[in-house]
Order: C-alpha cells, then sequence, then structure tokens
C-alpha cells in the first residue's frame, strides 16, 4: 500500500519531534551530574578526579605484581643491594646482566671489605665476576693516575690458558680505567715482559708462567693487594701445588708491608685448600658454601643422560645423539679420555655438523681460533679432552656429552656444567659399556644425582628431529634465491608430487638419505629392540623364551639376544636383527596374557646383582664359595665364573659341568641349552 504525500510529510514531523525530546533529556541528565560532581567538590570531598586515584591504585598494584614475579635470587641480587658504582653498572646492563647470581651476592661484600675468602659453588655460577667486579670497584676508587712500570696490585691463577683468558677479559668487561693483561705458556715472553715493565694494575695468568717471570725478575709483587685462586682444585690436578705455594710465599714476602687478600674460588673444596688458607691467613677467613653434602653437586638446570654403547658403535651413535638433542643450528661439547680419541672423533664421518678438535697438543694460536669460531657459532661441534672443562663460560650450549664415564667424579661435574649455565636448561649425556656400570653408578653416588637410562636415538627420533632442523633451515633462505629454484622445483612437484618432492628435499637438507635402525640395549646398528609383556611377574626368563618359541621360527629366536628384565620383572626386552622385522609382525600374535612390540623407548630395567656390588665383569659374578658352581657361577653356592667378579673359590670352573641340575640363568636372559654369547 503506497503512502500519500500527506501521510509522508506527517511521519517525517513526528520522527523530528521524537528525536529533539530524545536529545534534551539527554542534556538534562549531564548537567544534572555535573551539579552533583560539583558540590562534592566544593565541600572538600576533593572527588573531581577518582580517575587519577585509580591510576595510581592501579600503578602501585603492578608494580607490587612486579615485586612478587621475581625470584628470591633476584630480590638477594638486586644492584641496590650493594655499593657499585654507575660506571660498573653501565658495564654490567652491555653484558645483560640483571642482578648478582647467588654466589656473586654472598661474597661481593666480603672481598669488598678486604676479608679473605674460600668460596665454593657449583660450575656454571658464576665465580668469575664473584671476584672481578667487586675488585674492580676496589681499585678504580684508588689512586687514578697510572704511573709506568707500576706493579700488579691484583694476581690471579688459573689452570689453564682458556681460563686465564676468559678471566682476563672479564675483568676488562667490567673495569674503564684498569689496565689487565693475560701470561700464559705457549706464547713468546717478549710482549709480556714489555707489559710488565710499562705497568699493568690486574695480571692473570697460568701458575708455570707467573712463576717463570718471578725467576726472572720480570715481576714485582711488593704492591700486591689482592690474591685469586681460581679452580683451586684442578691445579692441584695438574700438579701445581708447589709452584702456586711458591708463589704465594713470593705474595706473602716479609718485604710485603701488608699482606694481600686471599681468594679462593672452586667446585670442589680439596684438603689442600684447607691446608693452604691455614698456612697463609690462619683463622681470618671467611667460608662460603653453596654446594652441600647432600646436594646435587652439578647444576640443577642439566638433565643427565646415559646410553649403553661398545666402543665400535660409539661414533655413529654420538653423530645420532647430536642429531636429535643438539642438530645443525645447536652447539655441542664432546669430552673424550684422550687426545687420540678426540682426534679420531673429528675425522669421522659420522659427524655431520662442522666441528673442530680441541686439547693440550693443538698450538695456542690455533687454539685461540678454535674457541672463537665454536663461540661465534661458527662451529657446532667441539670436540675436547679436559682442557676445555673448566671454567670457559661459552653461552648457549645445548649438549654436553661424555665418550666414557671419568676417572673422578670432579670431572664429570665440571664436564657436564659446560651447559645449563646462567640460568638456561642443558643436556650432559654420558657413554658407557656394558662393562662400566659400576663406575655410572658411582657417579651417581658421589655427585648426588641419577641418570636417566636411555637408548641410542630411534629411527623416528632421528627423522623427526632431522625434518625439524632442515625446516629451521629453510627459514634461512631469502626471498630473492627461490626465483632461481622456482622452475625446478615446478618440475619436481610434477614428477613426484608436492608432499613427496618436499619430504625428499627435507630429507638431503638434514642428510638424512638412509636411516639405519639401532638397538635402544646396545647401540649397536642393524638391531631392533622388542619389549615383551605378560599379565604376571616372571622369575627367570625361561617364560620369555617358551612364548618366543611358540610362535617365532627358530631361526628367528636363535637370533634374540640381550635380554633384560624390566624393573617390574613383568617385562623384558631383547634385541633382533632388523632384518627379521616383517617376519615377527606376521608371524607373532599378541595373546590375552602376552605382548610383543617394537620398543620406542627403553623402559626402565632391573639392574644386575654385580653391577650393584661392583665386582663381576660382564662374564658374570662369582658365587659366595665352596663347591659345585655352573657355568657362570651365579644361582649356584660355589664360586666360578670366568671373569674377575668370582668372590668364591678356584674350584667353580673344574666343577662348572658336573652333575648339577641345569638351569635358567637370568644375568643374560639366554638358557643353557644354546650356544653362549659374548657381547
Amino acid at each position: 500500500m503506497k503512502l500519500t504525500e500527506e501521510e509522508t510529510t506527517t511521519m517525517k514531523t513526528e520522527t523530528v519531534k521524537k528525536e529533539k525530546k530524545i536529545k534534551e533529556k539527554t542534556k538534562v541528565k549531564k548537567e544534572k551530574k555535573s551539579k552533583k560532581t560539583d558540590t562534592k567538590a566544593t565541600n572538600g570531598l576533593e572527588e573531581s578526579a577518582p580517575a587519577n586515584d585509580s591510576t595510581e591504585d592501579q600503578t602501585k598494584a603492578d608494580d607490587t605484581t612486579a615485586e612478587k614475579e621475581l625470584t628470591p635470587d633476584e630480590k638477594n641480587g638486586a644492584f641496590s643491594n650493594f655499593n657499585i658504582s654507575q660506571q660498573s653498572l653501565k658495564k654490567l646492563s652491555e653484558r645483560g646482566v640483571t642482578y648478582l647470581f647467588p654466589i656473586q651476592a654472598k661474597t661481593y661484600n666480603i672481598v669488598y671489605e678486604g676479608k679473605n675468602l674460600i668460596a665454593q659453588a657449583r660450575t656454571g655460577t658464576g665465580k668469575t665476576l664473584s671476584f672481578a667486579l667487586p675488585l674492580v670497584e676496589i681499585l678504580q676508587k684508588c689512586d687514578k693516575t697510572k704511573k709506568t712500570a707500576r706493579a700488579p696490585k691484583v694476581l690471579v691463577m688459573a689452570p689453564t690458558r682458556e681460563l686465564a683468558k676468559q678471566v682476563c677479559e672479564d675483568f676488562s668487561s667490567v673495569s674503564t680505567n684498569l689496565s689487565a693483561f693475560c701470561i700464559y705458556g705457549g706464547s713468546p715472553y717478549a710482549p709480556q715482559e714489555y707489559a710488565l715493565r710499562t705497568g699493568i694494575d690486574i695480571l692473570v695468568g697460568t701458575p708455570g708462567r707467573i712463576y717463570d717471570h718471578i725467576e726472572r725478575g720480570n715481576l714485582d709483587l711488593t704492591k700486591l693487594q689482592h690474591v685469586v685462586l681460581d679452580e683451586v682444585d684442578q691445579m692441584l690436578d695438574m700438579g701445581f701445588a708447589d709452584m702456586v705455594d711458591s708463589i704465594l710465599q713470593h705474595a706473602y714476602g716479609a718485604e710485603i708491608e701488608k699482606k694481600p687478600q686471599t681468594l679462593l674460588f672452586s667446585a670442589t673444596l680439596p684438603p689442600w685448600v684447607q691446608q693452604t688458607g691455614k698456612k697463609y691467613f690462619g683463622n681470618n677467613v671467611e667460608k662460603i658454601v653453596l654446594v652441600g653434602s647432600m646436594e646435587n653437586r652439578t647444576s640443577k638446570n642439566v638433565e643427565h643422560l646415559a646410553i649403553k654403547c661398545s666402543y665400535f658403535d660409539r661414533a655413529s651413535t654420538i653423530g645420532d645423539v647430536i642429531k636429535v638433542y643438539s642438530g645443525n643450528h645447536g652447539r655441542t661439547m664432546v669430552f673424550c679420555q684422550t687426545k687420540r680419541d678426540a682426534d679420531e672423533l673429528a675425522v669421522s664421518p659420522s659427524i655431520k655438523q662442522d666441528c673442530e678438535v680441541l686439547h693440550g697438543d693443538i698450538p695456542q694460536m690455533k687454539r685461540e681460533r678454535v674457541l672463537k669460531s665454536f663461540r661465534e657459532g661458527k662451529c657446532k661441534v667441539l670436540i675436547s679432552t679436559d682442557v676445555a672443562a673448566r671454567g670457559l663460560d661459552i653461552p648457549e650450549i645445548d649438549l654436553v656429552i661424555q665418550c666414557s664415564p671419568p676417572k673422578d667424579v670432579e670431572s664429570y661435574i665440571h664436564r657436564s656444567g659446560r651447559t645449563g649455565r646462567a640460568g638456561r636448561s642443558g643436556i650432559c649425556l654420558c657413554f658407557y659399556k656394558p662393562q662400566e656400570e659400576y663406575d655410572i653408578q658411582t657417579v651417581e653416588r658421589r655427585a648426588n644425582i641419577k641418570f636417566k637410562k636411555i637408548g641410542g636415538p630411534t629411527t623416528e627420533d632421528i627423522i623427526k628431529a632431522s625434518a625439524a632442523d632442515a625446516a629451521r633451515s629453510l627459514e634461512l633462505v631469502e626471498d630473492e634465491t627461490l626465483q632461481y629454484f622456482r622452475e625446478s622445483a615446478q618440475a619436481l612437484v610434477e614428477e613426484r608430487g608436492a608432499v613427496d618432492a618436499v619430504a625428499a628435499a627435507l630429507a638431503v637438507i638434514s642428510g638424512s638419505t638412509k636411516i639405519v635402525p639401532r638397538s635402544l640395549l646396545s647401540s649397536k646398528e642393524g638391531f631392533t629392540t622388542y619389549i615383551f609383556t605378560t599379565n604376571m611377574e616372571m622369575r627367570t626368563m625361561s617364560y620369555v623364551w617358551r612364548a618366543l618359541e611358540k610362535q617365532l621360527p627358530e631361526e628367528i629366536k636363535e637370533k634374540a639376544m640381550r635380554m633384560r628384565f624390566c624393573k617390574d620383572k613383568m617385562s623384558s626386552v631383547f634385541d633382533l636383527p632388523s632384518e627379521f622385522e616383517s617376519d615377527v609382525a606376521t608371524k607373532w600374535t599378541d595373546t590375552n596374557f602376552d605382548t610383543l612390540q617394537k620398543a620406542t623407548a627403553l623402559p626402565e630395567l632391573l639392574e644386575s646383582e654385580s653391577s650393584n656390588k661392583g665386582y663381576g665383569n660382564s662374564w658374570g659374578g662369582g658365587g659366595a664359595g665352596g663347591r659345585g658352581g655352573g657355568f657362570r657361577g651365579r644361582g649356584s653356592r660355589g664360586g666360578g665364573g670366568f671373569g674377575r667378579g668370582s668372590r668364591g673359590g678356584g674350584r667353580g670352573m673344574s666343577n662348572g659341568f658336573s652333575a648339577q641340575k641345569r638351569r635358567i640363568d637370568t644375568s643374560n636372559g639366554e638358557p643353557q641349552n644354546k650356544k653362549i654369547r659374548f657381547d
């Protein structure tokens, strides 16, 4: 129905009137509100600025929240708690230091007040800055006139060249008008003699070269005010005890008017430290110990893993471990026991990443170049002996690998301390041979840590890590470069399909064109680890062997090896050659009670008695003495066994094949009617 012109005009007029009424009502409401506000203000209630009050309250709330978010370490280490100059604060900010770490906060005032100190803290906690920062503050407040041929006021001794250079760099990084110089063996004497003649404030060096300059008459210690021994325990390990003692005797000589302040820093405190302390400063010493006797002595940010592996499979397994846990974009340090091992591993084709080697036979110039390359990320893997285990602050190390359990636990602590530094998390992985299980337990007990025992990386782990690594590499390709490859990419997609083409490209980029299966039990290539599970606790391995015998052909069952009980004894694991994977998949059928499947991760295993007691070889431990025996000597009364581990008498071997009933040997999971395998 159409409206007439008069009706349309009438409707428009009514609409305009309604809009006017709404505007008038709104205006009246605003005026009333403003009057109320004015009335409250004139009565002295000061409510005309509620927004400001709420803003202030919100600011206070934000400040309170920020304070609550600070950790106890950040609160205790706040710069405002210490007498630190603005110059030093600026230097610390440039280094990215926002607060003092616990060892630094605990020792700053002690050092600043000139007291003697013995300090123990975990490796990687910032011990170098603990003495460098307060000593710089003291020196910078003294006479700022720089005289030529001035004797050093600070002497710092470090066990290695690399650590000495780093300590010297730390002093320089937090000072503005001080001269720090480093002397060490393997470098020419002339530049060092010139620097000592010219005059320096801080001298850092290794004990051998410092002692040489004292004997030559180049080093004047009469003006010495502060002596620092960094990583004291390693100096002892390297045979520097007598030399350090001689240097301290010169530093505390009769011609010195005031005995210098002495600071001893280390991750461990051997008896020599206590003896030296009593000898030179008696009871006038402060002690700061941040490592309790029952506490974990390693960094709390480090996860400790262990892989059982033979020597011959170690290089290839290390290559896979680096792929999975570090990749082409992370940084890894590998520690070897000998220089020869380090050299051989450095040229191994199993290490796909760019790597360098570092040990005592490497010339000093090359050592400095290698460390610089590793720090800058140009070299991703550093293979070293213990020369790089102490004190070196190389940031962002993702993985530390120890090729074998070290002879002393202190070495393990310092090696693992190369990762998990400055609040970052890290992984330390230790390889061990079957006969080194007791060494692993010794490290666990003395360092108060717990290893997570794992198998070598599986095929799935390697593929997944390699693909992620390759995908990350693609991000580095610039857009301008892509135009040169689009035509080839299009042809490849048309030929193989988009998904297959990209998958093949990722495989090539990652270097994983061929994946070889690896045992989780021994890290041996060409083997697959299976886990057998039943619904009850098994007393012997015979149950497993019978179950395999029922469903698998004899030629497959005979190849099973390295059988071990899981901790719950309701499961066991063993290896089969990977060539039988398809046969096992088709022949085996799970029952209501028994299942068999490929292991994707190594479960927690039942530890053998021999590894717990610490005697017993890979051929089994002995009995408790007496007659009789059994082939390996376990489970019987008598002595026996072929290895060193036999505790019993010597008649076990002669009676080992006597008329005793055949028994199931649970030490290696193989019945006695089979050929015995020694792995």
